[in-house]
């Protein structure tokens, strides 16, 4: 017996096997890009000291001072660009490039992770939100994939909607983060400027590091809102066309 497919069917099925892949080039170009910006940029201003031969571990303690911020550490931890600030023990820990470089990039990086501590100090209504969906957004990563894998080998609808929400959850958290990392930033310049931390020439090299390590992030919301646009198709095309198309 022919099978009968729906328009809904055939729209959803061709968006999703064929657009997919024209949108995913430029994501992954942007994606690339933004991690070589991160790279150079990096490297860069790395290579810099600035004037007043801050290290990076004091441009964090400047930034925590600054906003009255006295129970967050500042350690050093191994690795390159594995910056990041934990909220769990409200400890700031910063990469040997950085904690001990008196360089324009360590400054900047540095802030940026002190910003971060300054809005859980704050109660910053984004980081809260982002906090809060942790769980809920590990437990999607883990397992998301593999009921979309199942519900499409069995054309179980009901196992694929459900691996689709999970997925959403990583996709929330992305687009979460944004507003966290670009407001880390906007404290971190802001501070520094406040603070003169850097010279006003200086700046725009500590500015152009955060500039390019937010659009890493901006790619990868792009490429997880793609990711989930391209299921959510599949999901209602199967429906539309009854899982294998539905019979006569």
């Amino acid at each position: 017996m022919p099978y009968d497919t729906s328009a809904s069917y055939n729209f959803a099925y061709f968006f999703a096997q064929n657009l997919y892949w024209v949108a995913l080039i430029p994501i992954l170009i942007l994606s690339l890009v933004a991690q070589i910006q991160v790279s150079g940029s990096f490297r860069r201003f790395n290579a810099v000291n600035n004037r007043r031969h801050m290290t990076g571990a004091e441009a964090a303690e400047a930034v925590l001072r600054a906003h009255g911020v006295t129970d967050v550490a500042v350690r050093s931890c191994g690795g390159n660009l594995t910056d990041h600030y934990d909220p769990r023990d409200r400890t700031i820990y910063l990469s040997q490039s950085v904690y001990g470089a008196p360089t324009i990039a360590a400054v900047g990086v540095a802030a940026h992770e002190a910003g971060h501590a300054v809005q859980y100090a704050e109660g910053y209504g984004p980081v809260r939100l982002r906090s809060a969906i942790i769980p809920a957004t590990q437990i999607g990563s883990k397992f998301s994939f593999i009921l979309l894998l199942i519900g499409m080998f069995l054309y179980n609808q009901t196992l694929f909607a459900v691996g689709i929400l999970l997925f959403s959850l990583t996709t929330l958290f992305q687009l979460v983060t944004l507003p966290v990392e670009f407001n880390a930033s906007h404290r971190a310049l802001e501070t520094i400027e406040n603070q003169q931390l850097l010279d006003e020439d200086e700046i725009g090299g500590a500015r152009s590091v955060l500039k390019a390590a937010a659009m890493t992030y901006v790619a990868a919301l792009l490429m997880s809102v793609l990711q989930l646009l391209r299921f959510v198709l599949i999901f209602v095309g199967r429906g539309g066309g009854n899982g294998r198309g539905g019979r006569r």
